[in-house]
């Protein structure tokens, strides 16, 4: 009888420890997943005027994460909004405006305000038509571009055009700040307005004629991760590190603002 019960308590010992086994490995497998998710390869929808600092802020944050990728897809905003719109596969997202990040709430985590920028006009190199203010952008003599209506410094350089009571009538009004860029570069355009980064970035190409802060707008950036990533807590990461210390001295010396 002794036996017997023994060999029970043996046989039930035994249920137990093989039905607690695969809880065990499951959990395993858990911690496993998170541990990956913190290195993976990351996209990130980024504003066109962030193009040449998101290249060495990636490379930077690469070195600092050993392995973990980003690649970046650079577009105008509204375009990097309707890409997200369509499910685009990507990890996090900074546009160059509030507005854009604010109509795709349901598709973002909450978003962080990284870094600030402002217009300037952009002119051929030695400005040889003389472009002084924004008043000068009104005559009809001068081909003037201009980002479309929809795209970020579209809407910011109307608003303050509008504020001045100025008309200005562009040749062309394209679908993001390096576009406007390129034309001056080119000499397609004789002036255009664009963030003062852009005209940084193309120091040598073109030149540029300030506009007065009380004349100026701000853009402000704000980034978010995005809720269909499949590498969140990574795409997480980033998204805070853009606000870490090293990544401001990085986005400043480009010639971002602060936020």
């Amino acid at each position: 009888m002794n036996s017997s019960s023994t060999q029970r308590r043996v046989a039930a010992a035994l249920v137990v420890v093989g039905l607690l086994t695969p809880l065990t490995a499951c959990g395993g497998g858990d911690d496993d997943d998170t541990t990956k998710d913190s290195a993976a390869d990351l996209t990130v929808l980024a504003a066109s005027s962030l193009t040449d600092v998101f290249k060495e802020a990636g490379a930077a944050y690469e070195k600092e994460h050993p392995g973990t990728k980003v690649t970046f897809s650079f577009a105008g905003s509204q375009e990097l909004a309707a890409q997200v719109k369509q499910g685009a596969p990507a990890d996090a997202l900074v546009t160059a405006d509030t507005k854009t990040m604010d109509g795709l709430k349901s598709d973002t985590g909450t978003p962080t305000v990284i870094a600030k920028n402002r217009l300037v006009i952009a002119t051929g190199k030695g400005n040889p038509e003389k472009v002084g203010n924004l008043k000068d952008l009104a005559d009809t003599k001068l081909k003037v571009v201009l980002a479309a209506p929809e795209v970020p410094v579209g809407r910011y350089s109307k608003q303050i055009l509008d504020a001045q009571k100025i008309t200005v009538k562009p040749v062309s009004q394209e679908p993001n700040v390096r576009a406007v860029l390129s034309k001056v570069e080119l000499g397609e355009a004789d002036a255009g307005l664009v963030y003062k980064t852009d005209v940084a970035a193309a120091a040598g190409k073109v030149d540029s004629v300030d506009i007065p802060d009380e004349q100026n707008a701000v853009a402000s950036y704000p980034a978010a991760t995005l809720k269909t990533s499949k590498h969140s807590a990574a795409a997480e990461a980033f998204v805070k590190w853009l606000s870490s210390p090293e990544a401001r001295k990085i986005l400043t010396g480009a010639g971002f603002q602060q936020p």
